[in-house]
């Protein structure tokens, strides 16, 4: 059999064994000049409606759901942070490519 991937573990111990051998890496925040972010708009499994997404993110959960934050005020909409992309709802491409260069982000839509 080949080696297998341990997806979880109640063990402390082998817990932090993983983290510190490279196997289990933590999330971390890399600097918006070195991440390309895609902007899209999407309409499947929304019932017709639109939502742009904002997908390429590489930050912890906290850090994408203050970014989140950020362009769903500035969008005056709602929207959700998961799995590194942001996802707002309504029609908001142009300004959310817009605030996230001014953030520094590289754009692509």
């Amino acid at each position: 059999m080949a080696t297998t991937k341990l997806v979880w573990t109640s063990d402390p111990e082998e817990a932090k064994r993983l983290r510190e051998s490279g196997r289990l890496e933590t999330p971390h925040d890399a600097e918006p000049a070195k991440q390309t972010i895609r902007v899209t708009l999407d309409r499947k499994r929304r019932a017709g409606k639109t939502v742009t997404v904002a997908s390429g993110f590489q930050h912890t959960a906290e850090a994408l759901a203050a970014v989140a934050a950020t362009l769903k005020k500035k969008c005056g909409s709602g929207g959700t942070a998961k799995d590194g992309e942001i996802e707002i709802q309504g029609d908001h491409a142009a300004r959310i490519a817009a605030e996230l260069q001014k953030l520094g982000y590289r754009v692509r839509t």
